[in-house]
């Protein structure tokens, strides 16, 4: 229901199309289509995170992260305060781990694989809004899925926008918006992030 704007349009991804008018508006959002938000499985879905996210900031316990998130390993470790827009589009590989204040609008899936390290206030959102004024007006949203791989560590303050994919073991340091995607090894950084030198094990102590 966020979305954080940038500098750079490229990054805007477009809404799929094709023939949508039987899908349901949570079919439509997870598929990457314009939806209507106010639909009202989709405000009870997000009560429902609400709620939930409420319990586990009050008293973390991994059994109510599991209730809530799509795929949620034993070996995950989440520090309050975590919010987000439903979880179960939420999918967590093993030993992650996530420092204070991390938000994730998951209204498109989000995927996170193993041994990954989230530093304090990330923002990931797949949530956007079209450019025309007219549709923005008319509530209508859509939404771009996120991937990121085994071995990443994203530093404190970073956003991971729309439609972003990264690669394996890739680093992204304090501050960075990610409006694109990036392969493999790599050290990205700045606003918007670019690459900064490749990542090797000798090079993390540096970032």
């Amino acid at each position: 229901m966020v979305f954080l704007l940038s500098l750079r349009f490229s990054i805007f991804p477009a809404p799929k199309e094709g023939h949508v008018q039987s899908m349901t508006e949570k079919e439509k959002m997870i598929r990457g289509d314009l939806y209507d938000a106010s639909d009202t499985q989709l405000t009870e879905g997000r009560s429902r995170a609400q709620e939930i996210c409420q319990r586990y900031n009050e008293k973390p316990d991994r059994a109510i992260l599991q209730e809530l998130l799509g795929t949620c390993p034993d070996e995950v470790t989440m520090e309050p305060h975590f919010k987000c827009d439903y979880g179960e589009n939420i999918h967590l590989g093993e030993k992650f781990y996530a420092n204070f204040d991390l938000t994730i609008l998951d209204v498109c899936k989000v995927t996170i694989g193993d041994y990954c390290l989230i530093g304090p206030k990330v923002g990931i959102y797949t949530a956007t809004h079209p450019l025309d004024p007219e549709q923005r007006r008319s509530g209508v949203e859509f939404g771009a899925p996120i991937t990121i791989g085994n071995d990443c560590w994203i530093g404190g303050h970073a956003v991971i926008n729309p439609g972003v994919t990264l690669g394996n073991n890739v680093v992204v340091a304090s501050g960075a918006v990610v409006t694109k995607s990036f392969g493999d090894g790599v050290l990205i950084g700045g606003v918007p992030a670019r690459v900064i030198k490749q990542n090797t094990a000798s090079s993390y102590q540096e970032a």
